[in-house]
This record gives C-alpha cells, structure tokens and sequence, in this order.
C-alpha cells in the first residue's frame, strides 16, 4: 500500500512537471523575439529540467516586450510632439542641403529619424581618438574647461589612476558650482561603489548607479547592462566610442603583448585603487576607438544621457536651454521649453552626425536596424571591426548580400579571445561568410576592442555596440553614425594600420580544419544566443 502511494505521487509530480515544461515552452514561443532565439530556449528547458526554466526565467524573459524600462526626457506630451516636430522638420532641412555622403545614405537617416527620433545635424567637428593614449589627455583637458555641467556615463570605471584623476577633477568642478552627473553599470563598475562613488557624492557629485543590483533581481539585472559610454560637457562637447575609464586601455610604447582579460562581457578582472598591474596586463596592448564630437551632434547624446539619468536617479532632472549648448529657445510649455535652432555653429563647415542608440526601452534593436541599413546601402566597400562577432541570421544576411552584390567586405576581428565559447561561437560563422568572398582577419598584435564600420569612405560609425546578440537585444548601447569624408578617411586608414597587425583566414585552409573543431564551433553556435 505504501509503495502504491509513493508510486501515486511520483505520477502526479510527473504529470505537474510536464504542465509546467509545457507552460514554460508557451511563454518561451509567445516571449521571445527571435526563432533562433526561441529555438534556443526550448532546447535548454526541455532537454536541461529545472536547470533550463531557471536559465530562462533569469536571463531569457523579453524586457522589451514588456516595457519594464520606462525612461523618458520629458512627462509633457504636448512639449514630447513639439520636440518630434522640430527634429523631423531640422533634419528634413538638413537633407534637403547634404553632401553625397548623406544623400547615398538617405534611408537610413530617415530610418534614424522615424524610428529613434535622432535629430541628422551639420556643423560637426569630429575627432576620432585612437586608443585610451589618446583619448584620455583630451577628455582631462575638456573636463577642466567645464563651466555649466558635466553629465558622464561608463560601463566600466575603474579605480585605478585614469580613473582617480577624472575623479578628482570631477570633484573640483562640483566644488566650484559645476553641475556634475555620474551614471555607472552596477556591474561593469563594482569597484567604485565602495569608496570612490562615496568621495564623489560627498563633494557634490550626484552619482547613481543605472540599474542597482540587487538579491531578488540578480541574474535578471545582471543580465540588462548599461553598455553606453558618454560624456557631455557643457552641451556642446560630447565623447562616444568603445573606451571606458580603465588603465588597460592607456597602452605604454614598450606594450606588445597578446594576453587578454576583457572585462566588457563580465570576465576579466576590475582593478583598485593602489593595485600593482601584473606584468602580462603591463604587455597586454589594447585597440580601441573613440569619438569625440563638438557640436549639435551632442544634443542626442544629452537626451539620451538625461532619459537614463531620469531613470535611475532619485531626483530626475527638467529640460534646460544650457544642457543643450545653449540652443533651446525659451518657448515655455507649462514651465518646460522647446529646442530652437542650434547657436554659434551656422556658419562653421563640418560633418553631419547622427545617433543611433536602442537597449530594452526601445520599440526595436534600433542599431540592428541602423547597422543592416549601413550594410544594404553600402556600393564598393565595407571595413567592420568588432571584438565579437555572434552576429545572427539578418546581420549575416546582409553581409552576405553585400558580397555577393560585389562590395568588398573586410571583417576584423581578435585573433585572441577572452572567452573560448565566444570565440567558438564566432569561428562557426566564417566559413559562411569566405565562401562568398568575405575577408576575415585576426587581429595579432594584442586584443582589439574597437566597434567601427565604414562604407564607402563616406560614412564612419563609431560606438559601444558589438556585433552579437547581446549588444542588439540586451544592452543599452550607443553608435555615432558620421556622413563626413575625412573622418571615414581617417577611420579607413585606422583600419588599414590594423590590418597589417593582422593574419587573413584562408578559406582553402579552413575548410580543412578537423572534425572535432566543427562540431565543437557548431554547438558554440547553438547556444551563442544564450551567451
């Protein structure tokens, strides 16, 4: 009798467990945007019990769909239609007088606008900054010029010596009346909340972490970074790019040396105030791209930065005429006002920039969308740089239609990896893309961490995003798209250097590779959607 009743309740745990694989399955199909995504997912619940549902519920639920992010400029909807207005209006202007660059790249302006409301603006100055050498010296000397605000924003701030002298600055202008904002990634920067974001705030810094971490939302939380790098200064300065506040990033003339310890998908390690680097991180040469833009090119990069600041900070902050280079007419609406046109900048030639940004309070994968339009309008050549390349069925797609259309494609990519799934799932896809005469190059010379295209030299786009699936579905991210010649001249060159650094995969030579580096590159591939 008793074996009976065992054997009763072992029947109904089964039955239940089997209603609940079932109902998980449902939600997986009705949640997740992706087949290959979908598909993903069913294979680790039903094959993976328990363990599969956990995964899922933690990292796979679709935060878009259910607009858990709300972030927005502005409650004033009557002030939010006057904004849209102006910036359809401008940037229809701004077309109407483009150069070539814009007018071959047309679609995805107006992709740009439709879709992300980012305004297209001329009368840039741009500067591209190679390496944290580089871009660090300008971003010091730009900080110490502040006289009204500086608004900042990192993935990654360590606290290390690059990170301490942007600190004490920081806490200099707070002392002397500048208005300083500070948004860090719980994540990415955990080694600042304990003393350096204290000091900070202490002297007048408003710092708040984009989305605290804590116990109950964990995994969930984790999994939705805030991958952005910005800063604006005055409103009319602003930087973008791959770069985060890091000594790693600061390379020294005797740095040659292959090892890698990434920290921007949570491996590598964070370093601290007074830490001694080892000497593999004192070889370690890290390649990296930034932007620094002056000009109505900022003005994007401020809203977003403040839709951000609204949405984490306890205090949100209203729309003021100095946040955006003193450019907003005072067209008060219930207290707020509406932008003008920008000052000081019309009669000063330069590049036309537009920003794309998407992240999980976006209607779509905007920069997805951005990228595949770049892709598609793109007639005679492509140079894409990225440190991981997971890039799905539609970014593959496109790449292979722009090959087969007759675009040169060059793909650059790390010939060293911090991640061997990463780097698996990466490998799975190059085949595919050399046999329809793609180009692929690793990277030698140390780790790139550069997420850069080119089209034609016409357009340059320099941002956070990488080209894999966590960049377009989970992270919030940022991409400057600039239509000036000289720049993506500049970018070309860049590029070319790299390449020289660089070893090109035989496609003969690939082909032959063993058995067991397939199949193990093509069960990377299978789960790269989870990773």
């Amino acid at each position: 009798m008793h074996y009976l009743t065992e054997l009763n309740w072992l029947t109904v745990g089964q039955g239940l467990y089997v209603l609940l694989t079932i109902i998980v399955c449902l939600r997986i199909v009705y949640d997740t945007r992706t087949t290959t995504k979908t598909l993903a997912y069913l294979l680790l619940t039903i094959f993976l019990p328990v363990v599969g549902m956990i995964v899922y519920f933690t990292v796979g639920t679709n935060l878009r769909l259910r607009s858990m992010y709300s972030k927005k400029l502005t409650s004033n909807e009557t002030l939010a239609m006057r904004i849209d207005e102006h910036i359809v209006k401008s940037s229809r202007e701004q077309m109407e007088q483009a150069t070539e660059n814009v007018q071959q790249n047309s679609k995805l302006a107006r992709l740009m606008v439709r879709d992300n409301s980012s305004p297209l603006t001329g009368n840039n100055r741009v500067t591209l900054l190679l390496n944290g050498e580089t871009k660090f010296p300008d971003l010091l000397d730009a900080l110490q010029q502040a006289r009204h605000h500086i608004h900042i924003e990192y993935y990654i701030y360590d606290d290390d010596r690059i990170g301490n002298a942007i600190k004490d600055i920081l806490i200099q202008k707070a002392k002397a009346g500048v208005q300083v904002r500070f948004i860090y990634d719980d994540f990415g920067s955990r080694a600042i909340t304990k003393k350096l974001v204290p000091e900070l705030q202490t002297a007048g810094v408003q710092a708040y972490p984009f989305y605290k971490l804590t116990l109950p939302n964990f995994a969930q939380r984790l999994n939705y970074r805030n991958h952005r790098k910005i800063v604006v200064i005055d409103g009319c300065t602003a930087y973008v790019g791959g770069i985060n506040v890091s000594d790693r990033y600061i390379n020294q003339p005797h740095q040659h040396g292959r090892r890698v310890d990434s920290p921007e998908r949570g491996r590598g390690p964070i370093g601290s105030r007074g830490r001694t680097p080892t000497n593999k991180e004192k070889q370690m040469f890290w390649r990296d791209t930034h932007l620094r833009i002056d000009g109505a090119g900022c003005y994007y990069l401020q809203h977003l930065f403040l839709c951000d600041w609204n949405f984490c900070a306890d205090e949100p902050v209203a729309i003021e005429s100095s946040f955006f280079g003193n450019s907003l007419a005072d067209q008060p609406v219930n207290g707020e006002s509406t932008p003008g046109e920008p000052i000081g900048t019309t009669n000063r030639p330069g590049a036309m920039v537009q920003i794309g940004a998407s992240g999980p309070d976006s209607r779509h994968p905007g920069l997805l969308f951005d990228f595949l339009q770049a892709i598609n309008s793109a007639e005679e050549e492509i140079l894409l740089t990225t440190p991981y390349f997971i890039p799905g069925d539609s970014l593959l797609d496109a790449l292979t239609v722009a090959a087969l259309s007759g675009v040169r494609v060059k793909l650059l990519v790390p010939g060293i990896s911090d991640s061997r799934l990463v780097n698996a799932a990466a490998s799975s896809y190059y085949g595919d893309l050399m046999s329809v005469g793609v180009e692929i190059y690793l990277y030698q010379k140390g780790f790139v961490h550069a997420k850069t295209m080119v089209t034609d030299e016409k357009l340059a786009v320099v941002g956070t995003a990488n080209m894999d699936y966590r960049s377009f579905d989970l992270n919030f991210e940022v991409a400057a798209f600039v239509y000036d010649t000289d720049l993506a001249d500049q970018l070309k060159q860049a590029f070319i250097d790299d390449l020289s650094y660089s070893e090109r995969i035989d496609y003969d030579r690939w082909r032959q590779r063993s058995r067991i580096r397939r199949l193990g590159q093509k069960i990377a591939r299978m789960v790269a959607p989870l990773l």
